[in-house]
């Protein structure tokens, strides 16, 4: 009898290496252990038994990466000794993988962070590359069982990935499943005389025949994870079905064996067909879902280009290879590019969790997720913009919150019961069918096992949520994940940043007051209010639009007060009175801007401010079933027109520093608030990451900042109120599909345990069951958002 490797499980019969007493089938599954042993990572073996794949011998495989040239096409993004890689791993495939590959850093303290991506099977790694090359840790994970699958060809595009070992079970399935019919066929009417005689056995060893390719091969995937379930103390909803198989293949084999029946083959076959299919319907689906999020949605976000001297404002989707960017304080780099003029100090924590700034200089590779932190830069885009890429960056978990996090909370508590329910009933009925017709028991016991399904209630929430994110994305307002919908829901309090949120850029009205501006100092004022996207700063600057463009030797933003900079001996100012030590006009005054010149107070732009297109009927809408309140920086000159035109019960907040917003959501939410924060992505980042929800609105300027949930285009604000009813009817339906889902299973139910269903019929129906699912979800998400324009 041969011996079965502890790392790998494989059976061999030659001389084994033998360490702790275990037997290992090669060299490679005993270096695997000593690594796993050395870093106390023995615990990989804990979750599962045998988790590994045999490694082979990797020597020169990999000697292509020492090509500079190739490890660049491969590299996400390399700067100061950091480079990070996405790899795809085929060898992925359960709890254990997950684990010890996100224990990558215990194997190498070179290594910084590692995450898997399960249904992809990509592994993004984050490493130091003046201690560890590229091919040093691919090596690593080819020696622990997980070599990458690396093809350039492939890198920079994105496809669905086909299974197509699935593809093979369901082919093998749907043969044996029309033979099996086919020879089935003289039992079924009842032929006599001499085919009985002289076919029946032998049609009935073919039929078994044809079953064991479908039994061992199209059906091993049920029984290889109900074997693990079971290993993990889990019940997981292919334990009942490969129950039902192995029940129903039992039996039909006895029968055949003992030639007491034809048995129930042809059930035995049909059941497993119907049951891939269904599955391969689930994977293209979901996989639909994925693919037209990023392709069909967008960031309702603006980048500024220059063309030809002049300044535009296009969307970020429209970037392309060569355009030259201008990128301001705060703002998100938003692809890969080259520094071509100003002084970079890019904060790359967004990529790498590194939050101290990197200095760059004129030709220097700036990568995409980076943030600038001084003044404005111009880069030169070396690809276009890959949306999917920063939504991955948006979407890490690295940037969550986990207050905010949540996970299904709804279908995880009924999944966790489902399969136990549905054994004590299947157990209960084969019980009751032993004593009553033993015959008929394993049929009627796998009919039980395979009608039940959990996947409709399984797929209710990610497919309403998912077509919820597309009708949102579609709409000028793009959310983080599907999580936000369901947050959404729970909102009872909507606080309103107010300049550049409520109040529309291009329509505000500018006064200057004060002593005139020289053409000098003009150009330093734009130059300084050229690196600055707060809302104010912004219109100042279109109106100075035709002032030269100065380089500033010095630049700095502070939030909720204002800039300051420096060119040559000249020093400006810009902000509120208490920034530039100025006394505020006695009363209240409507907005405004103050400016100095080299500490020689000059004067203000008076703003006097034009609010969005049916911002007033919003609030009005809101105010039925919302709290609402708004917080601004600036002062109180607006107060009596605003009260005037919102409901009365509308709280007003002014003279707000970015920290009294955040404090005041803080307080608000620690007391049971659902706060929905709608500001500046920027400027107002602290609030809205704190908010129970933060949308950030824009208007033609770069807001994306991992703070908040969502992006809105600032001409759909009046919408607002649509899309929070739109998520509140998102989650109405998904209850209702729960409610949909237990009626089916009751009503299949009584059917199976009285004897009336056959196993073949539920395996075709518990597939149409998720496709019910997916129909109802997507029509009626659809049908609820028909009023959206």
């Amino acid at each position: 009898m041969g011996k079965f490797c502890f790392h790998c499980g494989i059976e061999f019969e030659n001389d084994s290496f033998v360490i702790e007493g275990k037997d290992f089938c090669c060299n490679g599954c005993k270096t695997v252990f000593e690594i796993l042993g050395e870093h106390d990572l023995h615990s990989y073996y804990d979750i599962e038994k045998n988790p590994g794949i045999s490694p082979s011998q990797f020597v020169g495989k990999f000697d292509y990466l020492d090509n500079k040239a190739i490890v660049e096409e491969l590299l996400e993004f390399d700067d100061e000794g950091i480079q990070i890689v996405n790899l795809f791993i085929p060898n992925i495939h359960c709890s254990s993988c997950i684990w010890v590959l996100e224990q990558l850093n215990k194997l190498n303290p070179h290594i910084k962070d590692a995450q898997v991506n399960f249904p992809k099977k990509t592994l993004r790694v984050i490493f130091h590359s003046n201690s560890l090359t590229l091919k040093e840790l691919v090596v690593l994970l080819a020696s622990i069982g997980y070599p990458p699958k690396i093809n350039l060809e492939n890198k920079n595009t994105e496809k669905q990935i086909t299974n197509r070992s699935l593809l093979y079970k369901i082919g093998v399935a749907g043969f044996s499943f029309g033979n099996v019919m086919l020879l089935s066929f003289p039992e079924y009417f009842e032929v006599n005389e001499f085919w009985l005689d002289q076919y029946k056995p032998v049609f009935r060893w073919l039929m078994f025949a044809f079953s064991l390719p479908v039994v061992f091969y199209a059906a091993s995937d049920y029984f290889v994870s109900a074997y693990k379930s079971l290993r993990k103390g889990i019940l997981n909803i292919d334990l009942p079905i490969a129950l039902g198989v192995f029940v129903l293949f039992t039996r039909s084999t006895y029968e055949i064996v003992a030639n007491t029946g034809q048995g129930f083959f042809d059930s035995l076959t049909g059941l497993l067909f119907f049951l891939l299919v269904g599955r391969y319907f689930q994977q293209k689906t979901y996989a639909f879902l994925s693919f037209e999020r990023s392709y069909k949605s967008y960031f309702p976000i603006g980048v500024t280009v220059i063309k030809g001297g002049i300044e535009e404002n296009i969307q970020v989707k429209d970037v392309k290879q060569g355009d030259r960017i201008l990128i301001r304080n705060e703002e998100i780099i938003p692809v890969d590019s080259i520094l071509i003029k100003g002084n970079a100090e890019i904060d790359y924590s967004f990529v790498t969790g590194e939050s101290n700034p990197i200095h760059k200089t004129s030709g220097d590779k700036i990568y995409a997720g980076g943030k600038q932190k001084d003044q404005p830069i111009e880069i030169e885009a070396l690809r276009s913009v890959s949306q999917s890429y920063l939504t991955q960056l948006w979407s890490k978990d690295s940037m969550k919150h986990q207050e905010k996090s949540q996970n299904f909370a709804l279908t995880n508590k009924i999944s966790k019961y489902f399969t136990m329910v549905i054994l004590l009933v299947a157990l209960s009925t084969l019980g009751f069918w032993l004593w009553w017709d033993p015959g008929y028991a394993a049929y009627v016991f796998s009919a039980v096992l395979i009608i039940a399904c959990p996947c409709a209630l399984a797929l209710a929430e990610p497919f309403t949520l998912g077509n919820l994110l597309r009708i949102y994305g579609k709409r000028g307002f793009y959310l983080k994940d599907g999580q936000v919908i369901n947050r959404m829901a729970e909102i009872n309090s909507i606080i309103f940043d107010k300049t550049g949120t409520i109040t529309a850029n291009d329509q505000s009205k500018i006064h200057y007051h004060g002593m005139e501006l020289n053409t000098h100092e003009k150009a330093l004022l734009k130059s300084t209010l050229r690196g600055s996207n707060h809302p104010l700063s912004r219109q100042l600057y279109h109106m100075l639009r035709s002032q030269n463009i100065l380089t500033m030797d010095d630049f700095k933003e502070t939030a909720g007060k204002g800039i300051e900079a420096t060119f040559a001996n000249d020093t400006v100012k810009i902000g509120s009175a208490s920034f530039l030590n100025q006394q505020s006009s006695s009363g209240v005054e409507n907005t405004s801007v103050h400016i100095s010149t080299n500490n020689n107070y000059k004067g203000k732009f008076v703003v006097f401010n034009k609010y969005r297109e049916g911002v007033f009927e919003l609030f009005k809408n809101l105010s039925k079933h919302y709290e609402i309140a708004i917080l601004s920086g600036d002062n109180a000159q607006e107060a009596n027109n605003l009260s005037k035109r919102t409901p009365s019960e509308t709280k007003m907040f002014f003279n707000q520093k970015p920290e009294d917003k955040h404090h005041y959501i803080k307080q608000h939410q620690q007391g049971g608030s659902k706060i929905l924060m709608i500001g500046d992505g920027l400027n107002d980042a602290g609030a809205l990451k704190e908010s129970h929800v933060g949308i950030a609105v824009s208007e033609n300027v770069n807001v994306f900042s991992p703070a908040c949930d969502s992006i809105l285009d600032a001409s759909r604000l009046k919408d607002i109120d649509q899309y929070l009813r739109l998520s509140k009817k998102g989650v109405q339906i998904i209850h209702l599909s729960f409610v949909i889902s237990f009626l089916y299973n009751v009503i299949g139910l009584s059917f199976a345990v009285t004897g009336n269903l056959s196993p073949v019929v539920a395996a075709i129906l518990m597939p149409l069951s998720s496709i019910s699912i997916v129909a109802f979800t997507t029509l009626s998400t659809y049908f609820v958002s028909r009023n959206l324009t």
